[in-house]
């Protein structure tokens, strides 16, 4: 910058142009003008790189503070610019939305925003060289984890560059919390504020964006206790969202106390346990855990069943081993040990370890094998080091491998350790080949790599992701802010004290924890059922990454999803994609449809305004209805409801796929989708089908969902055609439900539980047709009991039905075949009306020929598309249709 001094004052003229009290864009433009022209006399590739990208991102910046003040009219001791990072062509994959960069002498921050409504902790990191790849990181993680909550996924993070000696712990807290505001203040700087329901951008900074008010964050690492600290300085900026900006404070929802991460992780174990016959609270399995009893995650879980035998645990400080554990003593124990302030393995009671176990701090030079140990692991060897140990104790043959540790245990036996991007644990890393658990819990964050995950279900083992396991502190989090915004016209209204608020936050601790458990339990059902469908769904799968690369909304590099050479494998093997996979396309499918429902007038639909007093608990849905339509997030909370709902039921690929076979924009598909399911009350009978869990066998269980899923695809699929841009969801429901309320009726027949599902879902045919019959009465001008009676003689004639299930059997592997089908469908379902019109006219001609032509189809197997097409037109012909 010295050397081409000129180019650099050109730089810093840009950048005032732009920024300044004075800008001027004429100015800003004929600079930028000026700088291409200078640049191109820089003979020094390197030199060009460099001032080329830094003239790049000051035109990506979007907002600094350089140009406020204090009070007193001075300078601030630090400087925050917000950039419009995918504006920055050099930046590594994946890009976030907006980035804001805080420095300063003492502290350098840096916070990543996946989209303008977005959530995330704050971590006080270590790695002060690339403190910005840890983010990263971190934030693509959490993209994936807020795919479940009304905001998408941020992350931040700090390095304090004057700490003081790591002996003078109270000194070394102080700075670190010294940073930690600071960067909270550059934060908020460059954040608009809402006031009486209106945005008003900070003072003294010039914004080349819209409006952008929302800014929430959380504690991660070393900032745990800190939420409350952010809070007050919020409070203190007169910032909207007050003590709901930093999720975890003193007034809030204890997570650690209503175990809610855990008890959302457990979800998930007790899923994969259930999918092995095994129920896991009244029977018996054996754990190794990574983790203490002192710690939220891993201590509120080790106490989620009385049935666990934890054999093997150890954390930073030590390793407990307890070889053949009672389970009834080892529980209490385990309870008293996480009600003990900051217990550790050492204060187990040794008396309680079974014969040949103990407890060892991971300081010992080594650690005798006892013949019990030596038997479970295998080996011969009579000692070993800590880190050898734990190393075996990763490969334990176990039921459930359970982590809540911080780093990167499981890698892939394809990549180096260096790639696990965790130096610190390369001596205890294992291959997940070499893993002989069972299933794996994560409760912690980044216990395994991703490809470690994939090889490990590739094998057979039972794992979704972190992202998914984890779910439920963010998911308590988003509740408590959304709740805390709901009330916070009361309080400013002076209708409810600040703390009759926190009283009833407080009360409403349970039926909160309820909420976010069934986003638990539904998610990972989600996955279990296209994890079931995974080599039937490969290429849908192929179709909709593809789709999602074209958009630039996937990166499948970068989230070690299969290439179409590796999908081609996976083809051959019989194989779909595992559920690791499935848990991020399911997580990218959601991002990509919120943003489309988002972009339409759907959520401003009455038809759907239950969703967003459902996201509530009880309490509010009667005390404060009203406030709900005001609340700013109001159509984020509804598209984020109905995108859950919708892609839980009804898979990943639902809305592309309905998408090319009826040219419907996905709006729509979510529209028909959610008219269907309340002609059907589907949620009833998906609840009435999830009741049945530890009742009936798993995969029966699940094939019953999906025969339902399949009826409820069927039944939009028939609204589409019938109605794309029509009515309005009220209307559907009003027009069609009242037939298919009487066919479920008479299937059920009284029926409940397992022979109501079963009957329900192989009948199915009838339940959609009622829609069907509708639609032809209207058509017809006949009452539905003479549509029926005229459908019952016109296939005394002829087997529509059995074309129909032809037509329906068609491959749709790309939107050409999709859309040929649906043509084809339409096509026969017009020739259906046309003969039913003449069968209640009394004059259906004669039907032989007919008949023949569809037994001459009948008889030559397969049935193409060009067979099914020639095959109707000569029905239509013969017919006079």
């Amino acid at each position: 910058m010295a050397t081409h001094f000129e180019i650099t004052h050109r730089l810093v003229d840009l950048f005032a142009a732009l920024f300044a009290p004075t800008a001027d864009d004429a100015r800003a433009a004929a600079l930028g003008d000026e700088l291409a022209m200078a640049l191109m006399q820089v003979s020094n590739p390197d030199d060009d790189r460099i001032l080329s990208a830094l003239q790049t991102a000051i035109a990506a910046t979007l907002r600094t503070n350089a140009y406020q003040t204090t009070k007193d009219g001075a300078a601030k001791g630090y400087v925050s610019f917000k950039l419009a990072s995918r504006e920055i062509p050099f930046l590594p994959a994946p890009t976030p939305l907006y980035e804001i960069f805080v420095y300063s002498e003492r502290v350098e921050g840096v916070h990543l925003r996946g989209a303008r409504v977005a959530r995330g902790g704050l971590r006080w990191s270590d790695r002060m060289e690339d403190f910005r790849t840890e983010v990263l990181g971190l934030v693509k993680a959490q993209m994936v984890k807020n795919a479940l909550i009304v905001p998408l996924g941020s992350k931040g993070g700090f390095v304090c560059k004057r700490l003081p000696p790591p002996g003078d712990r109270e000194a070394w807290q102080a700075e670190g919390i010294a940073c930690y505001s600071t960067f909270i203040r550059g934060l908020l700087d460059l954040t608009d504020n809402r006031v009486d329901g209106r945005v008003l951008p900070p003072a003294g900074v010039r914004r080349r964006d819209g409006d952008d008010p929302y800014l929430v964050v959380a504690a991660d690492k070393g900032t745990a206790s800190f939420s409350d600290i952010a809070n007050s300085i919020a409070i203190e900026y007169g910032f909207w969202l007050g003590d709901a900006f930093a999720s975890g404070g003193s007034v809030g929802y204890d997570h650690k106390k209503m175990g809610i991460t855990a008890r959302g992780a457990w979800e998930a174990v007790k899923r994969h346990f259930r999918e092995l016959g095994l129920d896991i609270q009244t029977q018996a399995f054996t754990v190794v855990g990574i983790g203490d009893m002192s710690g939220d995650v891993f201590g509120n879980g080790m106490l989620l069943s009385r049935e666990i035998r934890l054999l093997a645990a150890f954390d930073h400080r030590h390793i407990f081993i307890d070889p053949d554990p009672d389970a009834v003593r080892s529980h209490a124990e385990r309870q008293r040990l996480f009600d003990l302030p900051r217990s550790s393995w050492a204060d187990y009671d040794p008396t309680l370890i079974s014969a040949g176990g103990g407890v060892w701090p991971r300081t010992a030079k080594a650690i005798p094998l006892s013949p019990q140990v030596q038997a479970w692991l295998a080996t011969d060897a009579s000692q070993m080091s800590p880190p050898e140990l734990i190393h075996n104790l990763l490969q334990a043959p176990v039921d459930l491998l359970y982590n809540c540790g911080i780093g990167t245990y499981v890698k892939a036996g394809s990549q180096s350790h260096q790639e696990a991007n965790d130096r610190g644990n390369d001596i205890l890393r294992v291959d997940a080949g070499q893993l002989r658990a069972r299933v794996v819990g994560e409760g912690g964050n980044l216990g395994l790599t991703q490809k470690g995950r994939i090889e490990f279900a590739l094998n057979g083992g039972r794992i979704y992701t972190d992202a998914i396991d984890n779910s439920a502190g963010v998911d308590c989090s988003d509740h408590e802010v959304n709740i805390k915004i709901l009330l916070a016209g009361l309080v400013a209204s002076g209708e409810m004290t600040g703390r009759q608020r926190d009283a009833l936050l407080a009360s409403m601790t349970d039926e909160v924890a309820t909420l976010v458990l069934a986003d638990n339990y539904q998610q990972t059902q989600a996955i279990a059922l296209e994890v079931a469908t995974a080599t039937e769904f490969l290429a849908a799968h192929a179709r909709l990454m593809r789709s999602l690369e074209a958009r630039g909304a996937l990166h499948r590099a970068v989230e070690f999803l299969p290439d179409d050479k590796g999908l081609a494998e996976r083809g051959q093997q019989k194989r779909g994609l595992t559920a690791p996979e499935i848990a991020v396309l399911m997580a990218y499918a959601k991002i990509t449809l919120k943003e489309a429902v988002l972009a339409s007038d759907l959520p401003d639909s009455g038809d759907v305004r239950d969703l967003l007093e459902s996201y509530f608990p009880s309490v509010l849905r009667s005390s404060c209805r009203a406030l709900m339509a005001a609340h700013p997030l109001q159509r984020d909370i509804i598209t984020t409801q109905l995108v859950n709902r919708l892609v839980n039921r009804m898979g990943t690929t639902f809305v592309l796929q309905l998408g090319e076979e009826t040219g419907a924009a996905p709006a729509q598909v979510a529209a028909a989708w959610y008219a269907a399911s309340q002609i059907l009350d589907a949620e009833a009978l998906w609840r009435e089908i999830e009741a049945l869990d530890l009742q009936l066998d798993a995969a029966r269980q699940i094939e019953l969902m999906l025969a339902l899923r399949a009826m409820t695809a069927a039944a939009t699929e028939l609204i589409l055609m019938q109605h794309l841009g029509g009515m309005t969801i009220g209307e559907l429901v009003d027009e069609y439900r009242p037939a298919v309320v009487a066919a479920i009726a008479r299937v059920r027949q009284g029926r409940s539980g397992e022979q109501a599902a079963t009957a329900l879902t192989a009948d199915a045919a009838a339940i959609v047709g009622a829609i069907d019959r509708v639609n032809l009465a209207r058509a017809c001008a006949h009452s539905l009991d003479e549509v029926a009676h005229g459908l019952t003689e016109l296939v005394s004639h002829l087997d529509l039905d059995w074309l129909a299930t032809a037509v329906a059997r068609l491959p749709a592997g790309n939107r050409w075949q999709a859309r040929a089908r649906a043509r084809l469908a339409a096509e026969l379902a017009e020739l259906r009306q046309n003969l039913l019109r003449q069968v209640l006219g009394g004059r259906l001609p004669a039907t032989a020929t007919a008949r023949d032509v569809l037994d001459e189809m009948k008889v030559n197997e397969p049935q193409d598309l060009a067979m099914l097409s020639a095959g109707l037109a000569e029905l239509r012909r013969v017919m006079g249709c």
